[in-house]
C-alpha cells in the first residue's frame, strides 16, 4: 500500500509538460493575505522572509483610558530541495501594549517568543491545462507567550492548513482558498495550569493583476474558536474582511499588504453574549505585512 502511494504521489509531482500546457508563470506562494497559496519554489531555491502579523482592539474592562496592541514578527528562511516540497524554519518574536481589557493582564513588552518549522507539499502545479492547484501544509511551533493575553507559558501548536488556488482568468485572476485547523497547548508558567484550544477556520481571495508587478484584490475569512485541541466545545466565531495587495518589488523580492476587521462575530460567555462582536477569542482589526527575496 505504501508503495503504491508513493508511485501516485510521484505520478502527480511529475513535471508539467507531461501534464499539459506551460506552468503559470505567477507564483502563488506569498500572493494573497491571510491566505496562503499552494506555490513552492524551483528545487534548491532559497528565500529569507520577514512575516508579521499585528491584531489591535479589544473590549475595555472598564471607564478610563484602555487599548490593545499586539504583534508577531516573524523571520524565517526557505529552502525548497524539489520542485514539490519547502521547509521553512523560523524565529518568532512578540511585542505588545494592552491596559484596561477584559480578561487580559495590563502588559508592555518585547521580546524573543520560539520557532517555527513550517512544511509544505505541493501535490501538482497549475498549467494551461490544469489551471488549479492543491498543497498540504503543516507549521509546528513553540512559543513562550500566549498569543492573546501576553503571558508567560510553555505554547505547543500544530497549524495545518489544506490550501488549493487557481488562476481564473489567465494573466488576470487568481483566487485562494484554505481550510485550517489549529490546536493549542498552553502550560503557563508559575502555577502550571495547562489550557487546550483550538480554532477551525477557512479564508478565502481573489487577487486580480492591475499593472505588471501589483495585485489586489479583497478577503474573507471565518473563523470558529473551540475549549479542547479536538474542537470539543464551541466558544464563539468571527468573519473577517479586508483588502489584500501585493507588490513585486523586484525580480526576486516582494511584499505583500492585507488588513482584516471583523464585520460579525458571536460569544458564548454569558458576559458578553448579548455584544456585536467575538472580541473575547479574537481582536477587532488584524494586519499582515510579509516582505521576502528569493535567492
Amino acid at each position: 500500500m505504501s508503495a503504491l502511494i508513493l508511485l501516485q504521489a510521484s505520478a502527480l509531482a511529475k513535471p508539467d509538460q507531461d501534464n499539459g500546457g506551460e506552468p503559470d508563470k505567477v507564483d502563488t506562494e506569498n500572493l494573497f493575505g491571510f491566505t496562503e497559496g499552494t506555490d513552492t519554489g524551483k528545487k534548491g531555491e532559497q528565500e529569507a522572509l520577514v512575516d508579521m502579523i499585528g491584531r489591535f482592539s479589544k473590549r475595555r474592562d472598564g471607564p478610563g483610558r484602555s487599548g490593545y496592541g499586539s504583534a508577531q514578527p516573524l523571520i524565517s528562511y526557505q529552502y525548497d530541495p524539489t520542485d514539490n516540497i519547502s521547509i521553512e524554519p523560523g524565529l518568532l518574536f512578540d511585542a505588545r501594549d494592552h491596559r484596561n481589557i477584559a480578561g487580559v493582564p495590563d502588559k508592555t513588552f518585547g521580546t524573543f517568543n520560539g520557532g517555527s518549522l513550517e512544511l509544505k507539499y505541493q501535490f501538482f502545479k497549475r498549467t494551461d491545462e490544469r489551471p488549479f492547484s492543491l498543497a498540504l501544509q503543516v507549521e509546528p511551533q513553540y512559543a513562550r507567550i500566549t498569543p492573546i493575553e501576553g503571558q508567560g507559558a510553555d505554547v505547543f501548536s500544530v497549524e495545518t492548513r489544506l490550501i488549493a488556488d487557481a488562476r481564473i482568468v489567465p494573466d488576470k485572476l487568481w483566487g485562494g482558498l484554505n481550510l485550517i485547523y489549529d490546536p493549542q497547548v498552553a502550560r503557563l508558567k508559575g502555577s502550571g495550569e495547562v489550557d487546550r484550544s483550538s480554532t477551525l477556520s477557512i479564508s478565502g481571495t481573489l487577487m486580480t493583476k492591475v499593472a505588471d508587478s501589483l495585485f489586489v484584490g479583497p478577503e474573507l475569512r471565518y473563523l470558529r474558536a473551540y475549549d479542547g485541541t479536538y474542537l470539543n466545545r464551541f466558544l464563539g466565531h468571527a468573519m473577517f474582511a479586508g483588502p489584500v495587495l501585493h507588490y513585486q518589488v523586484m525580480e526576486k523580492g516582494f511584499l505583500s499588504l492585507a488588513y482584516a476587521t471583523q464585520v460579525f462575530g458571536h460569544d458564548r460567555d454569558p458576559d458578553f453574549v448579548g455584544r456585536a462582536f467575538n472580541l473575547n477569542q479574537f481582536a477587532r482589526h488584524a494586519v499582515r505585512v510579509r516582505f521576502g527575496v528569493e535567492f
